[in-house]
């Protein structure tokens, strides 16, 4: 028998390795990529320009005022950046960072919760859910939005389940309000005081009162002082000032952005049961358990848990917020899952004893190595073309596509190996070792064998070397990543500026200095007055066909009429 010191350290033991896998994989291909589309591009011209003007209260866009989302997350880009002095390193800090905080804060929370040992698999099963590993890799709000709500719910789930911790309470109410100001939906932890009153009325005996009327006052506070931290700004620089750009700006962000965006989304339509599928895919191998999951669930919530009331109640309230909305992005549910491998972690280990769970698992590791391995061999062979279709749509050089191949017919063959390997009984350190492999070879090779394409890089190249470096570019319906990319200064006539107004102010540009003045433009918004034996096809980036445009081309006095509204969204 195992002596306590031995199974007092065995949690630890087990912490290490998976914490080594884990900020292995997640900083490989660190500074080896670009920011690509989506999103990536926006928020780091945002931080530049806060960096390079001084602003840090309101993002930029171009000339524009970027009002779709608070500048937190680029403040974290630009604060990066004054430390590291390297944009491609720089862009993916805060999330790598938030992602190793999310998963020592579940493992954290399950130890609390349930008990030591179960810090590792609450742990390990955030990690080997795919959607987690997507959000750590990609410079975007959520994860950083993960780690803000899973931190409030740690403080929160310490004072009403392990307390009375005021101090943990008021650190979730603070990190609810700095979330809110992050993202919009930053104040979704607070929902799990609905489950906790609940269960007040439902097991009292089980769920402590937490009576102190000053502690929530200051709890309260402790919210409003994390929104503070961007809104109190704003709301001062908005009552001084008379300029109109920014109260229009701030009326964009806190009423069209955040309620009327909830209430009556204008994209990302889906129907109500879309976060299923979401949960059935992007959450594997994780999701293959829910069948046996759930009906123990149920029957402790029967018997009066109030651990995984909490948990559960919390979760399922999110998953209604979000599909009570007619907008849905998979990224929406991504906060669920913390809280969800917390209350799954206590069950995992005798789970994963069953020979159907074990068997179900290995499937999906060998189903998917063999996949890949057969997918990327067919397509090096020359059996199947899938791989050129998609290269021609992207514009993926032959070279880049050949590497991009190599990498996932290694990662195909390193996953049957690791099912060998397995023989159903290791499946749980397999699968923690090939996502491990796959999001090292995510870092080091799928995605900056894709960056030419995807980040606009090679097409700003080609652009560059067409026109030479004394002439002068502008961008008409531009891509973020363009005006990132350009080796020089571009002029540009706005973002959200309608087609044919950018129009009329690109032809006066032009018509300024026609010999030495270019073009850049998409090919659906070349309009009628452009000579169409002048204009230059430069290449191809994220599925649409670039031009240039010399200012000799373009007719004087020509009108460009307004293009219609599903051309204009092409781009």
């Amino acid at each position: 028998m195992a002596s306590p010191v031995a199974k007092a350290r065995s949690p630890r033991r087990a912490l290490f390795p998976l914490a080594l896998l884990a900020v292995a994989a997640l900083v490989a291909g660190l500074g080896m990529r670009d920011p690509s589309p989506p999103d990536e591009p926006r928020f780091v011209l945002a931080a530049q320009h806060m960096i390079a003007s001084g602003d840090w209260l309101v993002p930029m866009r171009g000339r524009e005022l970027y009002a779709e989302k608070p500048p937190v997350f680029m403040w974290l880009q630009a604060t990066t950046w004054l430390a590291v002095r390297d944009w491609r390193i720089a862009f993916l800090l805060p999330s790598l960072l938030a992602a190793l905080a999310t998963l020592w804060l579940t493992g954290d929370l399950a130890a609390r919760l349930w008990r030591r040992r179960y810090a590792p698999w609450a742990a390990g099963a955030l990690f080997v859910c795919l959607q987690f590993g997507l959000q750590a890799k990609r410079a975007q709000i959520d994860m950083v939005l993960v780690l803000l709500t899973t931190l409030s719910l740690w403080g929160l789930l310490r004072h009403l389940l392990r307390g009375p911790d005021w101090r943990a309470a008021w650190i979730g109410a603070f990190a609810a309000g700095v979330g809110t100001v992050t993202k919009g939906v930053g104040f979704l932890p607070l929902l799990v005081l609905l489950p906790w009153l609940a269960a007040r009325r439902w097991r009292p005996a089980a769920v402590p009162a937490r009576a102190d009327g000053w502690r929530w006052g200051v709890f309260a506070l402790c919210f409003a002082a994390g929104a503070a931290v961007w809104l109190g700004p704003l709301l001062v620089a908005v009552l001084r000032s008379a300029d109109p750009a920014l109260q229009a700006y701030a009326a964009e962000l806190l009423l069209h952005q955040t309620a009327e965006r909830y209430a009556r989304a204008w994209h990302h339509l889906r129907p109500p049961w879309y976060y299923l599928q979401v949960m059935a895919t992007l959450w594997l191998p994780g999701a293959l358990l829910l069948p046996w999951l759930l009906p123990v669930w149920w029957r402790r919530l029967r018997r009066g848990d109030a651990r995984l009331l909490l948990l559960l109640g919390w979760a399922g309230l999110v998953l209604l917020f979000f599909s009570a909305s007619p907008g849905k992005r998979e990224v929406y549910v991504f906060p669920m899952l913390p809280a969800l491998c917390v209350a799954a972690a206590p069950l995992l280990p005798a789970l994963l004893r069953r020979r159907d769970v074990r068997a179900l698992l290995l499937a999906w590791l060998l189903a998917l190595s063999a996949a890949l391995a057969l997918a990327a061999g067919a397509a090096l062979a020359g059996l199947d073309d899938w791989a050129q279709r998609i290269a021609a749509q992207r514009a993926i050089g032959a070279g880049e596509l050949q590497v991009l191949l190599l990498w996932l017919l290694a990662l195909g063959v390193a996953g049957l190996l690791l099912a060998a390997w397995a023989r159903r009984r290791r499946i749980a350190p397999a699968l923690l070792v090939f996502c491990a492999l796959l999001w090292t070879v995510y870092g080091i090779g799928l995605a900056p064998a894709l960056d030419r394409s995807s980040s606009a890089r090679g097409l700003m190249q080609a652009a560059a070397a067409q026109i030479g470096p004394d002439a002068e570019l502008a961008l008409l319906a531009w891509r973020e990543q363009q005006l990132l990319q350009a080796d020089r200064h571009v002029a540009e006539f706005g973002f959200r500026q309608p087609w044919h107004r950018q129009w009329r102010e690109a032809s006066a540009w032009l018509a300024s200095a026609p010999e030495r003045r270019w073009l850049l433009l998409p090919e659906a918004a070349l309009g009628p007055c452009v000579a169409p034996a002048h204009a230059v096809r430069i290449g191809r980036t994220n599925r649409i066909d670039w031009w240039l445009v010399p200012g000799t081309a373009v007719a004087r006095d020509c009108t460009v009429p307004p293009f219609d509204d599903r051309t204009a969204d092409e781009t």
